[in-house]
């Protein structure tokens, strides 16, 4: 089996006919897998030139002298399954004998469609860590539009936050029917405020304390060429390296939830805007199961669907697999984040704030917000 590293990786490519070409640059670190980089021309919208390269494992050896010229000629808007197929057709020749470490053709792929789409990766930005104080739910959600419009209008960095919050709340996407997704009655009984986001997605039950969320505001770049569902694991990769760091073997389970050996953690949301991607997430860490199925309707959809019998075991807690405090945990993942991308700690502005607390005014506290959706 031959290993290839970034500096060793001969290039195959055609030559450059025009000094009109554009030159691209992607690199993928496939998830528990190896990096694989892609380097591309383009002239006349396809592609003319091709070197990929990385630290996977590829034999025989001559199959790695096939995958860049089965990219030449390809469109530049050319899709995922179409470059897939090019890729497959070059290597078919090798038959059993093919064998790919670390990578997939698919992983290929989606290198070749981040580098034609100008895509730029965590490590490429100064992020900054936001722990934000306890706050209002209503206000942590007007937050994450605020925040969103900073960084789209580029008034912001890149932002991680962690919120926090002392009320129990239900936060429901933006598309939910009110009157579908909760029981008024469990609604009024157990306090709950109820709060709608900006972002898709189902409901979150969040009482204060017991789940954590966060919210990361970047620059569209960081999820060129990712579909929503590549998207959704390759912004929580560092949030699933810090659940393992406490024992929790965790991975993403299409489109967006967050699960474990041991069942559900949580799940995400996201919404692009024209520059900028919110993309959030809450985890479970020791939810009352009573009190959300008292507040929630769980339908019979969504459970056969699930293929559960009850919907109290949907949720698996972080506290029951790792036994740690709320409080470790999060040190943990902003420990974990900072070390892989160099973040530095921040805080939100008391511009941002203002501006927050005047959406909770005008949208995310109204009743015809809340009920968009009776």
């Amino acid at each position: 089996m031959t290993s290839r590293d970034q500096s060793s990786t001969k290039q195959s490519s055609t030559k450059q006919s025009s000094t009109n070409s554009r030159q691209h640059h992607g690199e993928y670190k496939v998830p528990g897998g190896k990096l694989v980089v892609a380097d591309l021309a383009t002239e006349g919208g396809r592609i003319a030139a091709a070197k990929i390269s990385g630290d996977f494992f590829l034999d025989p050896e001559d199959a790695f002298d096939a995958l860049a010229p089965a990219l030449v000629g390809a469109s530049a808007t050319e899709g995922q399954e179409a470059l897939v197929r090019r890729l497959e057709t070059a290597l078919a020749p090798f038959g059993e004998d093919l064998d790919l470490q670390g990578f997939t053709l698919e992983d290929v792929g989606t290198v070749v469609r981040r580098a034609l789409a100008g895509a730029r990766d965590f490590a490429d930005y100064s992020w900054e860590v936001v722990h934000t104080p306890v706050l209002p739910t209503r206000l942590n959600v007007a937050l994450d539009q605020q925040l969103l419009a900073e960084v789209d209008a580029g008034r912001r960095g890149p932002t991680l936050r962690i919120w926090e919050w002392d009320d129990r709340a239900v936060v429901i996407g933006a598309f939910q029917s009110y009157t579908n997704e909760l029981h008024p009655e469990g609604v009024e009984e157990h306090g709950v405020e109820v709060v709608r986001r900006v972002t898709g997605g189902g409901a979150m039950f969040m009482e204060g304390g017991n789940c954590i969320t966060y919210s990361l505001y970047a620059p569209r770049e960081i999820v060129a060429g990712l579909d929503y569902t590549e998207s959704y694991a390759y912004l929580d990769r560092w949030v699933i390296e810090a659940l393992a760091k406490h024992g929790v073997n965790a991975w993403y389970v299409p489109i967006n939830d967050i699960t474990s050996s041991k069942g559900k953690i949580g799940g995400a949301a996201q919404k692009r805007t024209r520059n900028a991607v919110i993309h959030h997430a809450t985890m479970s860490y020791d939810i009352d199961a009573d009190t959300m199925t008292d507040v929630l309707r769980i339908g019979k959809a969504k459970l056969s669907d699930k293929g559960i019998a009850s919907a109290k075991k949907r949720v698996d807690p972080v506290r029951s697999q790792t036994g740690a405090s709320r409080e470790e945990i999060i040190r943990t993942m902003i420990e974990t984040f900072t070390a892989r991308y160099g973040a530095s700690t921040g805080d939100v502005t008391a511009e941002e704030m203002h501006a927050a607390r005047a959406l909770v005014d005008a949208k995310f506290g109204t009743e015809t917000w809340t009920h968009r959706v009776p």
